[in-house]
């Protein structure tokens, strides 16, 4: 290194250059490393979380109960919507900039001094890699007891599955997403989710009596795991509010029970209950019912059918069951104006169905479209020829997210609904704005 990293703006623009020269690792070059880090936060209790759709959902679900019962966890999520720090969170709190230079500096002492077998080879974490090192890092200084992993991209071979102690294993809804690391069958991609599982080691997933849940209990026998389904048929009771929706949950020791999530967003019923049945499996005494009624109603979890301001609603889904689910939520909120939509996608995702689903669905009155600040954005021209070829509505292109910001949200007359949607990188870029307006 010919600078010093001795800032949390250096260390964050260190992280983000690792992709222009460090690939994914193997996974025993990822264990190999967490080994040379000391294994970090080994002693705790984990609860690996994968699936395509409602992941981060759930593990804020499990940590805003566990935190609720006053349990010390750590949190690691992805990806981020403003500032890398969300991706590490301990008790609620994401880290500060102090704690997250601290961990970078860690990493990266370790880095200088790498084992002949991992110096061989040039080894360097990925940028996923390299932030879920960190986090452990930080869970060992906050001596946490429980630690809460979302899997980035697939399971069976995401860093995170470097761990190999486990409480808890939670698989969310399977879709199609990444088809070309994954494969493109749901059995294929369930396959790959289902690789974090471990002999005896309890999984919760939702079983919808699909191609998914059947190729899970299949890789659950193999591997010796310990199933735990959810059927739709524990859910029952739900009372779509305004803000709020209530629902009801069979769990084994109470008969069914009643919760309340603080979201319009239908999809997160079975998120929650999903949580809601994993902290039943734990057996933890200090996880009662109240506890758990409590630490479900408070969670709020930023991008996912957000109410940013009064009738204006963000929503990270990206891919086909993302947003099918979100126009699922958009049909139960009455709607006395118009439905104004505005959407963004990456190029690497399967964007001609999404958009199709969206144009055909009949529930928009105004679409617009801009592009995402990233090299994988798709461009505004290909999702404007998309939307015309899919519906009548004229589909309107802004130059920048600004300029589509006021003339959708702050010229709305009463009774519109807006909705943007279509990436978590969108989300954070309006959110970004958000604060930048305040400020102003």
């Amino acid at each position: 290194m010919t600078e010093q990293i001795d800032t949390y703006e250096k260390a964050e623009e260190y992280i983000n250059s690792i992709p222009k020269f460090s690939d994914k690792n193997s996974m025993e070059n990822t264990r190999r490393f967490l080994a040379h880090l000391g294994n970090p936060a080994q002693n705790c209790k984990v609860i690996h979380i994968a699936g395509t759709n409602g992941k981060g959902s759930v593990c804020a679900y499990l940590c805003s109960v566990l935190s609720e019962g006053g349990i010390s966890t750590g949190m690691f999520t992805s990806p981020h919507l403003v500032t890398m720090r969300e991706r590490i969170s301990v008790n609620d709190r994401m880290a500060t900039r102090q704690e997250f230079l601290q961990a970078f500096e860690f990493v990266m002492d370790k880095l200088s001094d790498l084992p002949p077998d991992l110096a061989g080879i040039g080894y360097h974490p990925s940028f996923f890699e390299f932030l879920f090192f960190m986090a452990m890092v930080c869970f060992e200084r906050k001596s946490v007891e429980y630690v809460v992993l979302e899997t980035g991209l697939g399971g069976r071979l995401d860093a995170t599955n470097s761990v190999s102690e486990k409480k808890l294993c939670i698989i969310t809804s399977i879709g199609y997403d990444h088809v070309e690391y994954l494969g493109d069958t749901i059995p294929q991609i369930a396959s790959e989710k289902a690789g974090i599982m471990r002999a005896g080691v309890p999984v919760i997933y939702p079983d919808k009596h699909d191609e998914a849940a059947k190729k899970i209990e299949e890789c659950a026998k193999r591997s010796g795991a310990e199933t735990m389904p959810v059927p739709a048929q524990a859910i029952k009771e739900i009372k779509i509010q305004h803000k709020t929706i209530d629902f009801s949950l069979h769990l084994n020791y109470y008969d069914y029970i009643g919760f309340t999530v603080s979201t319009s967003a239908v999809y997160q019923i079975e998120n929650a209950a999903l949580a809601i049945k994993a902290l039943e499996r734990l057996g933890d005494e200090r996880i009662t019912v109240p506890v758990m009624q409590e630490g479900i109603r408070k969670m709020v979890w930023a991008g996912r059918m957000e109410e940013i301001l009064p009738s204006v609603y963000v929503d990270g889904a990206h891919n086909l069951d993302g947003i099918q689910a979100f126009m699922e939520t958009v049909k139960t909120q009455p709607c006395h104006g118009r439905r104004r939509l505005l959407f963004s996608v990456v190029k690497d995702k399967q964007y001609q169905v999404v958009i199709e689903a969206i144009a055909s669905s009949g529930l928009f009155d105004e679409i617009g479209v801009v592009a995402l600040r990233s090299a994988r954005a798709l461009p505004v021209d290909v999702m404007e020829d998309l939307y015309r070829q899919y519906t009548g509505l004229e589909c309107k292109a802004y130059d920048s997210l600004s300029t589509a910001f006021k003339e959708l949200v702050l010229s709305k007359d009463d009774g519109d609904r807006v909705y943007i949607v279509g990436s978590l990188y969108l989300v954070g870029e309006v959110k970004a704005l958000l604060r930048s307006l305040k400020h102003d």
